[in-house]
């Protein structure tokens, strides 16, 4: 850029040439995949909104990813390019960029194609889990580099193909394997649990909530399109203990806990006043003893 003159005075208004320019031009990834899709992101200056830009894929092995045409906003322009199975492994591809009417133009860098990485399995270490559990995650894989860092991410699905990102946590592929370990928690506003009411007008019942995982390496994330890890399920309980006002157990005591989708379940205490339920699903859930004078309502837990 050239240097900015001004010549008049300080109160005076001075109108000054901006010189436009091409800050970058870079992947947003340092390799692409055979058969699939490399991102890349433009950086410009004082170029103006709506000045049409023209990007041109290549590969240094002479094959064509392509051109993408487009038109800049606020200095970035992001487009991605299908990398062809044609172009051979090992091959780098780079591509070209020319803003004609600011008198631009520049190249990326170039970066290498590789094979994408492939499952070869992934799975959760049980089919049901509740709160607090510690969850073994394991996978085998294919073109990877041993001791590789990876990215582990758990989606809640949806049967949509919403799916909610509950968290993420990094990770290493010790000899192309995955072992890793996530402590179970639920994540989401249990707000949004529908109730039984709901439910029923849909023509529905509840369903918990369902988990699966993916693993990226090199910004490639596997195992989403298709759910490879399996589907977890969340299952949970409470664990009842009744008093009564004198702190001894109330043995064989009818109750009814009604639960957060509005649904409800009945059981009763055993000769220590204790009683353990499964299968209740996240949010609040109240317990009534309809039997009982006095109770003291902190007396049971949900775990």
């Amino acid at each position: 850029m050239s240097e900015l003159k001004f010549t008049k005075a300080t109160d005076q208004e001075h109108k000054v040439k901006l010189d436009s320019a091409l800050i970058s031009a870079s992947w947003q990834s340092g390799q692409a995949f055979s058969g699939y899709r490399a991102k890349f992101r433009i950086q410009t200056a004082f170029v103006g909104d709506g000045a049409t830009i023209e990007v041109t894929g290549k590969s240094t092995g002479g094959k064509k990813l392509g051109k993408v045409k487009g038109e800049i906003f606020g200095n970035v322009f992001v487009g991605r390019f299908d990398v062809s199975e044609d172009i051979e492994i090992g091959d780098e591809i780079f591509y070209e960029v020319k803003l004609s009417k600011n008198g631009l133009s520049g190249e990326s860098e170039s970066i290498p194609v590789l094979p994408p990485p492939k499952i070869k399995k992934l799975e959760w270490g049980a089919e049901e889990a509740r709160r607090g559990d510690i969850l073994d995650l394991k996978g085998e894989f294919e073109d990877v580099n041993d001791n590789a860092d990876v990215m582990i991410t758990i989606y809640e699905f949806d049967q949509n193909d919403a799916h909610d990102k509950i968290t993420q946590f990094p990770s290493v592929l010790k000899g192309k394997k995955l072992e890793a370990k996530w402590a179970y928690e639920y994540f989401e506003d249990t707000d949004e649990i529908p109730t039984h009411e709901e439910m029923e007008r849909y023509g529905g019942s509840y369903n918990p909530p369902e988990y699966f995982y993916t693993v990226t390496y090199n910004d490639f994330e596997m195992g989403k399109e298709e759910q490879d890890s399996g589907i977890l399920t969340f299952k949970d309980y409470i664990e009842i203990n009744l008093k009564d006002a004198g702190g001894n157990p109330v043995e064989h005591a009818s109750f009814t806990i009604h639960l957060p989708d509005g649904s409800t379940k009945d059981g009763q205490t055993d000769a220590e006043g204790y009683a353990h339920v499964d299968g209740i699903p996240p949010g609040h859930v109240t317990v009534e003893f309809p039997d009982q004078e006095q109770v003291d309502s902190d007396e049971h837990e949900e775990e």
